[in-house]
């Protein structure tokens, strides 16, 4: 069948495109970016990359007529401007229009459980997003979850960071509220069991695994699966700003995405429409099963996708051909160059950067800036990297977006994605023997302009001594 997957760059999408691949179908993939899609060498000539925004309804025009199914798994929860409801209701407005002149016979859409009777903004917006895509007239098969647990995922991250670096956690009161999680695995399996299935056309489903727990003791549960012994303490007086504050101080989330979730914790999202075992009764895995299984996939390094690869948590829009070529005019630079002795080695030090290794270089001080990022609403440092030593164009490595990794050529780019009163990128490319590394900063008026003087003592210190450890530094 032929089969069109929006989202294709997602959390969701990355991992159910080569199952689909896999079961003999051909995919169509609508990306805003081709260049941030990665496609397995194996499945690339099953695979196809269509152009398509879907805020922009003429690009709808890009995607072929002859669809089997179309996957919309699509979602703005992390859109900076706190907007994500018009937003979301936009986007399935012209993809309900688009699918409604195709050929295909089903919708398969990725959800929300939202059973409670008073849901939150989030949750709303995407039960609205079911109605959008119901009026398409086009057979609308809607699979709603709670907290999906796997290996990259935002609920994982977020869970993992509060248990390994909080021994004593002050929560607030939606601790106590309940949730049934399941994990990843299930849930891209569901996805392609419905897949024109009879029982599924017009049809919604919750999904969840076999347990349903507190927030509260999800987070005990993760500790004792990681053997970590810790103390919750839940207080009352938390209001939800506040709430919001602190799981975006604490995790790596972004305060758009932390305000959200806060906000959807207050309803309990446990399983009660539809059965999905008729369809398909293969047991889900228990929530300790799937943090094991997550961590397996980590210390492996078989992370596949990770909820950063969505670049609505970005500061820029996602046309990257648009900051690969850094601008010459109006802007600030900080260029070096050193002799290196084994250039394979140095290529291998770039492409470790970031994560746990670190900068090389003055670490604390990146930190430091870090922290200072997360004080004034940036994504601070603790996003990491996808892979500790593999790099793919739109992956995220700390608080830079990569735009251009190419290690036959030997250049990586880097766009900043923290606060700055400006633009910045960070270069490291080869001429032979040569390593050669430029920091370019384009200061939006006076106050770029002193901020770039103010931290270049800074910069000498640590670009310089940077650029020495990389040329240099064994393993």
């Amino acid at each position: 069948m032929n089969i069109l997957l929006s989202g294709a760059n997602g959390y969701i999408g990355r991992r159910l495109l080569t199952i689909l691949v896999e079961k003999g179908h051909r995919v169509y993939c609508a990306v805003r970016d081709p260049a941030r899609l990665h496609i397995p060498h194996s499945i690339r000539d099953k695979v196809e990359v269509v152009v398509c925004d879907m805020t922009v309804r003429e690009t709808f025009d890009n995607l072929p007529q002859w669809i089997d199914a179309a996957y919309y798994l699509v979602h703005s929860m992390a859109q900076s401007d706190g907007h994500f409801g018009d937003l979301e209701k936009v986007c399935a407005e012209n993809f309900a229009n688009w699918v409604w002149k195709s050929h295909a016979r089903q919708i398969i859409y990725l959800g929300g459980i939202a059973n409670d009777p008073s849901l939150s903004h989030h949750l709303s917006s995407r039960v609205g997003v079911e109605s959008i895509l119901r009026s398409s007239g086009v057979p609308l098969t809607v699979l709603r979850a709670a907290i999906i647990i796997g290996s990259g995922s935002a609920s994982f991250e977020i869970i993992r960071d509060l248990v390994e670096k909080l021994p004593i956690m002050i929560t607030p009161k939606w601790l106590r509220s309940r949730c049934q999680p399941i994990a990843i695995r299930d849930v891209v399996r569901y996805l392609n069991s419905v897949l024109h299935h009879p029982l599924a056309y017009d049809k919604v489903f919750d999904i969840g695994g076999p347990d349903i727990l507190s927030y509260k003791e999800m987070l005990m549960q993760f500790a004792k699966v990681r053997g970590y012994r810790r103390y919750i303490i839940t207080i009352p007086v938390l209001t939800p700003r506040l709430s919001s504050y602190w799981l975006y101080f604490v995790t790596a989330t972004s305060f758009p995405l932390a305000k959200a979730l806060v906000d959807s914790m207050k309803n309990e999202v446990v399983c009660a429409v539809g059965n999905i075992t008729e369809l398909d009764a293969t047991p889900c895995i228990s929530f300790d099963e799937s943090i094991r299984r997550a961590f397996t996939r980590i210390e492996q390094n078989e992370v596949i996708s990770s909820w950063t690869d969505a670049l609505s948590n970005s500061r820029f829009e996602p046309e990257f051909k648009e900051y690969i070529q850094i601008p010459e005019f109006g802007c600030l630079s900080d260029e070096r160059v050193i002799s290196v002795a084994n250039v394979l080695q140095a290529v291998e030090n770039i492409w470790q950067i970031g994560g746990k290794r670190g900068w090389y270089y003055m670490n604390f001080l990146w930190v430091i800036r870090g922290m200072i990022d997360k004080i004034f609403g940036g994504v601070g440092l603790r996003r990491g990297r996808r892979h500790p030593s593999e790099i793919q164009t739109g992956d995220t490595l700390d608080f830079w977006r990569v735009i251009l990794a190419d290690k036959v050529s030997r250049r990586l780019l880097l766009y900043a994605e923290m606060k700055l009163p400006g633009e910045a990128w960070l270069e490291f490319r080869f001429d032979g023997e040569t390593l050669i590394q430029k920091a370019t900063f384009r200061p939006r008026g006076l106050l770029g302009r002193l901020y770039w003087y103010g931290i270049y003592p800074l910069h000498v210190i640590v670009f310089r001594g940077m650029l020495k450890r990389i040329a240099t530094y064994r393993p």
